[in-house]
């Protein structure tokens, strides 16, 4: 008897009638949700044979195996032989998720068949053992209720053998589950599972579906408008919604966020039947869009670790506009080459070439890879930051053991040590390749040993007998993250925490600091502005255009005369010049700061206001001089350019009259002047705005801020400072 109120009532074994009652709470959290989402469904009946050996291959592998002096059931080696299994995703999907239920229920379930006396009683073959351990997990979720058959499925012996044998015991297995709650104090045996588990189970529960847009194929507008003829409508957050709605992505501009309860729905429309709405994990949208942020038009990508096919055909969509060409590592199976070239021809890519050999074997001065400028290295990890790890195993082709760690919920240290040498082996590899510029590495772990410790690691001990600009790390890039995730992430790594709306990601992007003797061309800044989103639809044709014509046009300049046999013709040549490039850098800083208001500074006896020229001068606004006369400077004279206000408004001032003072000459040799010159002074007088006349040169020095400088033009254009006499 157990020491508990209801001990007395469960020590008995319970009739049929009461078995409901007593396996009524749900073993699972996905049970569970299923349950309250779908009020008014009819209860599981049970999966095929088909599905059942399957799960039970997939357990056999991926099982914990305990001390010898702790086994009480004994499972064989040998596989369960099946038909022929179909290649179906949703096939696959329902025998890993079997085999995972059963997994983390493993302790559990085996307590349940010692504690009802099937085993070690009956005489099953161990290597039906794990079969008996999947098809008992499905039995008490159907609250051990007969499962319902179709009339065309095909039975196998086996298994029709394993349910007799449950069936017959169906009372003593719902009492021993009874128990197990009881002794634990649960109201399910869910609440048995690690904290993290159930979490795990929980966020798996509301995690969204992501898809990626291929542009090759159809545009981003086309598909918002195939979704909402299908529908769908475009909303801002799919946060708690049940309705048929899809959003856009923050950090990707490319992919589409769907409620999970729509994944029936969707796999049945042509977008995604067509390939051009591609479901796929965040995470890996954003290691390629992070490597597409940092390319050339001609650069080509070395992909390491893939895993997924689609993660390098969103490389390739990505790239179709460019020249580069993308390499794909840890490919053994050469078998597997037509079928990977039928899928890349049905999704447009073209740039794709796959290398059979291991990455850490390709040495880094390989002919092939030579105009290889960036690396995308994606290693093998623990994964603890997925939340739906069967989701992620059928679409990343993934180890199964990502499975074990998370029915546990962690990864033991040992293997967390091997996994990071391993990753830390692959990252410095990486970093030999002496022509790549880049490498971005990117993991769906949440431990610290295999994420920022990896990567400092790596960067502390560069190989120095490289003679190549050494690698830092560089902040998340711009397009992908908001300036306040930029500003946040002070160590210039960017994370993604497991939540209820995406997995667990880290990315780090290390750069080389770029060599001063290189020579970047226009079209490579350009592309990688584009890249970045910074142009908006700007044409890089155009774009290139104008950087040559300010480009001609800063080399274009004349240089003033210089007389070799007057100094003081030297002083001013050199005037001209340094007051010309002093004001042609300060108009380029003022081109970039278009939306600050201009001031001007007052110069010495202009007037401090902005004119709008009413109609031509027939007279010089300022003094000139003759060619090859007598040594001078030139005269100051107030610029009358056009300047329009901040808010584009033209307002017509009157004209004025202004008197400038007595102009002396600074001479070095006064007696001289007074030779040449009347003794008389002479004043310029100034009414309004005035038209520069042809042939007049005006001094650099006051150029208002914002206009370019005038070009200096030859000393035989000098003219006498008062033409009218």
């Amino acid at each position: 008897m157990l020491n508990s109120p209801r001990g007395p009532e469960l020590s008995s074994s319970p009739g049929p009638e009461d078995i409901s009652q007593l396996s009524s709470p749900a073993l699972s959290g996905h049970a569970a949700s299923a349950e309250k989402s779908s009020a008014g469904v009819l209860e599981k009946t049970g999966y095929p044979d088909s599905v059942y050996v399957t799960a039970a291959n997939i357990f056999q592998g991926i099982r914990v195996e305990k001390s010898p002096d702790k086994v009480i059931i004994k499972y064989g080696n040998e596989p369960l032989r099946s038909f022929s299994e179909p290649e179906e995703e949703s096939f696959q999907r329902l025998s890993y998720e079997l085999a995972f239920s059963a997994l983390k229920y493993q302790d559990i379930l085996e307590t349940m068949l010692i504690d009802s006396y099937i085993l070690p009683s009956t005489t099953i073959p161990d290597h039906l053992n794990s079969l008996i351990i999947v098809m008992l997990y499905d039995f008490q979720d159907r609250k051990f209720q007969t499962r319902v058959l179709s009339d065309n499925e095909e039975s196998l012996s086996e298994v029709q053998e394993v349910e007799n044998l449950l069936n017959s015991f169906k009372t003593k297995l719902a009492a021993a589950l009874a128990r197990c709650r009881i002794k634990h104090d649960a109201l399910s045996i869910y609440h048995i599972l690690p904290e993290t588990v159930r979490k795990q189970e929980l966020r798996a529960s509301t995690l969204p579906l992501y898809a990626w847009i291929n542009t090759c194929k159809i545009s981003p507008e086309e598909v918002y408008n195939n979704l909402k003829i299908k529908g769908y409508r475009k909303v801002k957050s799919i946060l708690h919604i049940d309705d048929k709605v899809f959003a856009v992505d923050q950090h990707c501009y490319d992919v589409l966020i769907f409620p999970s309860h729509l994944k029936k729905d969707l796999v049945n429309i042509d977008l995604f039947k067509d390939y051009k709405l591609i479901f796929q994990d965040k995470s890996r949208s954003l290691a390629v869009h992070s490597v597409k942020a940092l390319l050339n038009m001609e650069d080509d990508i070395l992909m390491v670790n893939t895993g997924s096919w689609y993660t390098v055909a969103h490389m390739s969509i990505l790239t179709h506009n460019n020249t580069s060409k993308i390499f794909v590592c840890r490919v053994r199976s050469h078998a597997k080459d037509p079928d990977l070239k039928k899928l890349f021809t049905k999704m447009g890519c073209k740039n794709i070439e796959i290398l059979h050999d291991i990455f850490t074997d390709i040495d880094s001065k390989d002919q092939r890879l030579q105009k290889v400028k960036v690396i995308l290295l994606l290693p093998r990890c623990s994964g603890l930051g997925v939340s739906n790890p069967v989701e992620f195993i059928l679409n990343e082709h993934e180890d199964t053991d990502l499975l074990k760690d998370l029915s546990k919920g962690g990864t033991s240290k040992d293997k967390l040590h091997v996994l990071a040498q391993q990753q830390y082996e692959q990252l410095t590899h990486a970093m030999k390749f002496t022509k790549a510029q880049a490498v971005v590495y990117c993991t769906c772990s949440v431990y610290t040993e295999e994420n920022e410790a990896v990567v400092k690691k790596a960067l502390e001990f560069q190989d120095s007998g490289i003679k190549v600009q050494p690698y830092r790390l560089s902040p998340p890039v711009l397009p992908l993250c908001s300036l306040k995730e930029i500003q946040l992430s002070t160590d210039k790594f960017f994370r993604m925490e497991p939540s209820e709306i995406n997995n667990g990601c880290f990315l780090s992007i290390l750069t080389r600091e770029r060599d001063p003797t290189e020579t970047v061309s226009v079209k490579d800044v350009l592309a990688r502005a584009a890249a970045k989103g910074l142009l908006e639809g700007i044409e890089l044709g155009k774009s290139s255009k104008r950087e040559k014509k300010k480009k001609k046009s800063k080399t274009s300049l004349p240089k003033a005369s210089i007389n070799d046999n007057n100094g003081i013709q030297v002083k001013i040549a050199e005037f001209v010049h340094r007051e010309t490039k002093a004001n042609t850098n300060h108009s380029e800083t003022l081109a970039v700061k278009t939306s600050l208001p201009q001031k001007t500074t007052p110069q010495v006896g202009a007037s401090s206001q902005i004119r709008k020229p009413i109609k031509p001068c027939t007279q010089p606004l300022v003094p000139t001089f003759l060619k090859n006369t007598y040594p001078s400077r030139l005269y100051e004279r107030q610029t009358n350019f056009v300047r329009h206000r901040p808010e584009d408004k033209m307002v017509a001032l009157k004209p004025i009259e202004i008197v400038l003072p007595p102009v002396m000459l600074p001479f070095s040799n006064p007696e001289g002047l007074r030779a040449r010159f009347p003794a008389q002074h002479f004043y310029c007088r100034c009414v309004g705005p005035k038209t520069v006349v042809p042939g007049y040169i005006s001094s650099p020095s006051i150029t208002r801020r914002g206009e370019k400088p005038k070009e200096n033009l030859p000393s035989s254009l000098l003219r006498h400072p008062r033409p009218w006499l």
